[in-house]
């Protein structure tokens, strides 16, 4: 069995996908027409762009892809749109809805500092619990060990 000769502007890829969907040469196109060889690729679940459409429309006419009429690609899009919405919903997943989005209104907040701020009072021996890393304190919680605190 030999190879179908290559289809212009048809590459690896979307050669794959034509062939996936029984589409191997010239004439099985031609049979179907562009649009309908676009929505096959399509509704096997691959995901085709608008440059699928038009290179399969210059296959068929033997000319470049950007070589199709600005007029014509409209009438490809229009024709690939209103097959597309012929589709059913996938299976497993919801047709998709409009999107809404709402504004909230801001609100004032006041954090409280974090040990990343740089303005924290905090000491790196200080714990949770008040106590002091450095182990227990002889302190009474009355005032400071400073000098004028012992008896001479």
């Amino acid at each position: 069995m030999t190879a179908a000769p290559k289809m212009r502007n048809i590459g690896p890829k979307s050669a794959a996908w034509l062939r996936q969907v029984g589409l191997r040469t010239h004439e099985d196109i031609a049979a179907i027409g562009t649009v309908e060889a676009f929505m096959r690729v399509k509704r096997a679940g691959f995901k085709p762009t608008l440059n699928l459409l038009y290179a399969i429309e210059g296959a068929l006419l033997d000319c470049h892809w950007q070589e199709i009429s600005e007029e014509r690609r409209q009438e490809l899009i229009l024709a690939a749109e209103a097959a597309t919405a012929l589709l059913p919903a996938p299976r497993n997943k919801p047709a998709a809805a409009p999107v809404h989005t709402t504004m909230h209104a801001q609100e004032e907040r006041f954090d409280e500092p974090t040990a990343f701020d740089a303005g924290h009072d905090r000491d790196d021996n200080d714990r949770d619990d008040g106590s002091d890393r450095d182990g227990p304190s002889d302190d009474d919680g009355h005032g400071s060990h400073d000098a004028d605190d012992r008896n001479d």
